[in-house]
């Protein structure tokens, strides 16, 4: 396991309904979920690229050692939130990063989430069938 700073604050990131605790250390580039590594959590190329989307965007890959726990929803919920936390915790490192992660977007929690099923309905929106004899 790797040693953790006191110094490097601990980050949130929030997807649907996972959530994300990331720390940032000056490292080789390392991604460590839930104990496990990024390849062994993450077993989808498409999740392992939304996890390592801000680090390429910043140009700060090889720089620092990320070191997660996620919780919650579904490992493409989780793959969101911890991209969110990475963002948030780049930005604690260095501000100017502000404008580069801004306009890719990765700043900005995504409000979506599963809409409540209603009464009189099998889900969501679905009606049960209406049968007319």
């Amino acid at each position: 396991m790797l040693a953790v700073s006191a110094l490097t604050p601990v980050v949130a990131g929030r997807r649907k309904e996972a959530v994300a605790r990331v720390r940032l250390i000056p490292g080789t580039g390392k991604i460590v979920v839930n104990g496990k590594p990024l390849e062994e959590y993450f077993p989808r190329f498409t999740w392992q690229s939304i996890v390592r989307q801000p680090l390429l965007v910043t140009q700060t890959e090889g720089r620092f050692d990320v070191i997660a726990t996620v919780e919650g929803g579904g490992l493409s919920g989780q793959a969101g939130a911890l991209r969110h936390g990475i963002a948030n915790a780049l930005l604690q490192v260095d501000p100017q990063f502000r404008p580069i992660l801004r306009t890719t977007g990765l700043l900005t929690r995504d409000p979506r989430m599963k809409e409540r099923k209603k009464y009189g309905r099998k889900r969501a929106r679905k009606g049960f069938q209406y049968s007319k004899r």
